[in-house]
């Protein structure tokens, strides 16, 4: 039986996708939600699984082809290749005990990370139901087997190029790449975009979360507290306070926005994301803190929704984490302001006539001066500032 694989429904948003990576093969032996084939759009990885145990009878889409939604991609013959693998494995049945590891169960996001780590499946003990390799089986035998990975990596420094040679390598951009690169010139081209800056004082946030982290670990089932819950709920309350810049443009309108929708910066391999956390104004510490682990882990996997990234009224993003001392945020499109955050850094202050060494961050915050004033752009970021420095106003919203 012939089956049409077609491409996912793409969103109103996303115009069409690109075929990025066929993994099996026309004829290859494929089982049911096995994962297949990668569509890449401006947005998301989508990925596309068998609809039954099969094979590929043929490729419609190769690698690189722009597809629409819904538009057929291959074509399926379901059950083609079930006859073949039991009819050569009858006879050798007993000189091969080893072929059974080769029918396991194993979930595609599984698979992708053991591809991407050089695991073989078979050697990893399945906790899913019928004993299917779950993905976090496939980490767990990660940490288990720390030992593995320089061995198998030692070969690779072998392909070493002859000194003097100066070698160039061209790809292709990807078109998440692509489509960073079209919203990063739009907001510098469409925008009268300023930045401006301030330093807070991260000793109270720190004692804070230093004299409850454990207790805050236990309350909340295993929830780590970090420092992005403060800047979200820092951020949450500055915007209700400064209505103006949780507003956008849109062509010779305001939109004042009744909520606060903020994105949150995550850094993959294939590019920047933006997931957004809806009603910030609502949501607890151990809420945004479990949000954005959630996002992280997802977006590392290309597991993200499109819906998950799409609005959101603010954006934070935080270069501290590799490093960064100080920056200039690009706006997010159709968002009139930006914060960025950076290393805490200790710095010697002066507190009260007398000179303490302190750790320091400097906020950068980019807005669109069409729409914002300096002087409003100026007291949103020190409200974040005083807000962090004294963290019990977060509780009194005062």
């Amino acid at each position: 039986m012939s089956i049409e694989i077609k491409a996912p429904t793409f969103p109103e948003s996303v115009a069409d996708g690109t075929v990025a990576t066929w993994h099996k093969k026309p004829g290859e032996a494929v089982k049911r939600d096995e994962l297949i084939v990668d569509i890449e759009t401006d947005k998301v990885v989508l990925e596309v699984v068998a609809p039954a145990d099969g094979s590929i009878a043929e490729i419609v889409k190769g690698e690189g082809e722009t597809v629409l939604s819904n538009e057929v991609i291959a074509r399926f013959a379901e059950g083609a290749v079930a006859a073949a693998p039991a009819a050569a494995a009858t006879p050798a049945a007993e000189a091969k005990p080893a072929a059974a590891p080769a029918e396991k169960l194993v979930n595609p996001a599984a698979r992708k990370l053991a591809e991407e780590n050089n695991v073989n499946t078979a050697a990893v003990s399945g906790t899913g139901k019928d004993g299917r390799v779950l993905k976090e089986d496939v980490a767990n035998h990660l940490k288990s087997a720390p030992a593995a990975t320089p061995a198998v990596a030692a070969p690779a420094p072998a392909p070493i190029e002859a000194a003097g040679e100066r070698v160039e390598k061209r790809v292709p951009m990807t078109r998440l790449r692509k489509r960073i690169a079209e919203r990063l010139l739009e907001a510098s081209s469409t925008t009268a975009m300023l930045t401006t800056f301030n330093e807070v004082n991260m000793k109270p946030v720190m004692d804070l979360r230093a004299k409850y982290k454990d207790q805050f670990e236990k309350v909340h089932n295993g929830t780590r507290l970090g420092f992005m819950s403060f800047f979200v709920k820092a951020a949450a309350e500055a915007l209700r306070r400064f209505p103006v810049v949780n507003a956008s443009i849109d062509n010779n309108d305001i939109v004042y926005h009744g909520y606060q929708d903020i994105g949150v910066a995550v850094s993959t391999d294939k590019g920047l994301v933006v997931p957004v956390l809806r009603n910030t104004e609502n949501m607890s510490l151990a809420g945004i803190e479990n949000a954005i682990r959630d996002f992280g882990l997802r977006a590392r996997d290309g597991k993200l929704g499109i819906e998950e990234m799409s609005g959101g009224t603010f954006t934070i993003t935080n270069g501290g984490v590799f490093g960064s001392l100080l920056s200039t945020p690009i706006l997010n499109l159709p968002q009139s302001a930006i914060l960025g955050m950076h290393k805490i850094q200790e710095r010697p202050m002066a507190v009260n006539g007398k000179v303490e060494i302190l750790p320091m961050m400097y906020l950068a915050l980019s807005y669109d001066h069409r729409l914002l004033d300096g002087k409003d752009a100026v007291q949103f970021l020190v409200t974040i500032k005083d807000l962090l420095e004294d963290p019990a106003r977060l509780l009194l919203e005062i």
